[in-house]
């Protein structure tokens, strides 16, 4: 708040605030800087969004889960209907020997369907989250990709969208997390906040880097990359993941529109299983978007001082 300066003459005169609703002679005009005059305008369109999405957000959470775990279900689908072409792949080109290519197929679909069925339905979070990285992780090393950029860029996204799965279910829940030290639920909320939304925007960053530069591109780069600064440093995060999740949605639609594919189109798997990440992604901004950047951000800073 901007303070009065004190007046030196014996009556005060022209020290505090008109009567009649102006400013006093002596007061000074509130100095707006340019960072009050961008949360003052978006904390308007946030006021506006909050309105609009008022019926939604009971739901948000459970929308969010769920998006976040559908790029599992698919490649669990994948695989299951693929299962030959799995097999030759890892046999063939990873030298993978046959019976362990089976029990690597099984216990990847097995840890796929049960753990995205925990994670919707908000039972044993903690270990769905862990089972779902480590599929992640193995998937990587099984289908040599982890020194793929564009992958490893995906799904540290996808990480990042697990992570806030976890700082999530810790709102109802108290139980520490298996292996790690014990934390109180406060501190070990804000630290999965700040890591899942540092990791959500890698997806972006690949999308920047990647593909031939055009006009749109550019602005759509630009824009991007502001709002994804600020959901990393937690500044009007809830606008700047709603924007986010906008600008995925739209180039979700338009670029990986896989279902417009013919069946053997070389592309189709491909932009079927961009889709469903991208839509992973967008699960994790939404439950950034319903619960808050946590205690590590600029918002949360404001309001203590």
């Amino acid at each position: 708040m901007a303070q009065m300066r004190v007046g030196q003459g014996s009556y005060g005169i022209g020290t505090g605030p008109n009567p009649f609703g102006g400013a006093g002679m002596g007061e000074d005009k509130p100095e707006t800087s340019p960072l009050d005059a961008i949360r003052e305008q978006t904390s308007k369109i946030e006021d506006w969004m909050d309105t609009l999405s008022e019926p939604l957000k009971p739901y948000l959470p459970a929308i969010g889960r769920f998006l976040i775990v559908v790029t599992f279900l698919e490649d669990a689908l994948r695989i299951i209907t693929q299962w030959k072409d799995q097999l030759l792949y890892l046999h063939d080109y990873r030298h993978i020997p046959s019976g362990i290519t089976h029990l690597f197929l099984i216990l990847n679909v097995i840890a796929m369907v049960s753990c995205s069925t925990l994670v919707v339905t908000r039972k044993y979070s903690e270990y769905a989250v862990c089972g779902l990285i480590g599929v992640v992780i193995t998937q990587a090393l099984g289908y040599g990709l982890i020194f793929d950029l564009n992958f490893f860029l995906r799904n540290l996204s996808v990480m990042g969208g697990l992570l806030m799965v976890l700082s999530d279910s810790w709102v109802r829940k108290t139980k520490a997390f298996a292996g790690l030290p014990q934390l109180e639920e406060k501190d070990r909320k804000m630290y999965f906040q700040l890591a899942g939304r540092v990791l959500l925007i890698f997806l972006f960053v690949g999308f920047v880097f990647s593909g031939e530069w055009t006009i749109w591109r550019i602005i759509v780069s630009l824009i991007g990359l502001v709002a994804c600064v600020m959901v990393v440093v937690g500044f009007k995060a809830k606008f700047s993941a709603t924007l986010l999740v906008v600008i995925l949605s739209i180039f979700n639609i338009l670029v990986n529109n896989f279902w417009t594919l013919h069946e053997h189109h070389p592309h189709k798997d491909f932009a079927k299983y961009d889709f469903f990440q991208i839509l992973s992604i967008v699960g994790g901004l939404l439950l950034l978007v319903n619960s808050g950047p946590g205690q590590f951000s600029i918002d949360e800073k404001k309001k203590v001082y």
